[in-house]
């Protein structure tokens, strides 16, 4: 696992506690992890946080993101809306780390009512652990990266 990469969290209201525990076992582990919000359980909008955190790594500030909402479908949904990133809904391990093998996913977005923060560091770490094999799968990700800013013509 890489302990160098810069990485950057966020989360939504629903996922609060989750992402703050999270982070907290994260950085014991040696990790440094930004918090981009949302610092509280009572307010802050999963696309909001989404845009911080994809912009945070699509611009080359940050190498990761990771995300957390109650299911993680919105925010993974709003993140991949960011141009230059490649967000992954993973719930376990096997996904996690292909998302990264086969995708060159650059930001994983769970959920917090879906996988407890002990699954979810598994998850994080897997994640983290895999690397882009590259190979046949450059030509699918050159054209997901072409997708964006298509208009769709129908």
């Amino acid at each position: 696992m890489e302990l160098g990469l810069k990485i950057i969290m966020g989360c939504d209201l629903a996922a609060y506690d989750f992402k703050t525990e999270l982070i907290d076992r994260m950085r014991r582990k040696g990790y440094i992890i930004a918090d981009a919000g949302c610092h509280s359980s009572s307010k802050g909008d999963y696309p909001e946080i989404a845009k911080i955190v994809g912009e945070s790594v699509a611009s080359g500030r940050y190498d990761r993101g990771i995300l957390v909402c109650g299911t993680g479908q919105g925010i993974c949904m709003a993140a991949n809306k960011v141009k230059g990133v490649r967000a992954a809904l993973c719930y376990d391990v096997l996904p996690a780390l292909l998302s990264r093998e086969h995708n060159n996913s650059n930001v994983l977005a769970t959920g917090a009512w879906i996988v407890g923060v002990d699954k979810a560091e598994r998850i994080v770490e897997a994640w983290l652990f895999g690397k882009y094999s590259g190979g046949r799968h450059d030509l699918r990700i050159q054209q997901m990266d072409d997708m964006q800013g298509d208009k769709c013509n129908v």
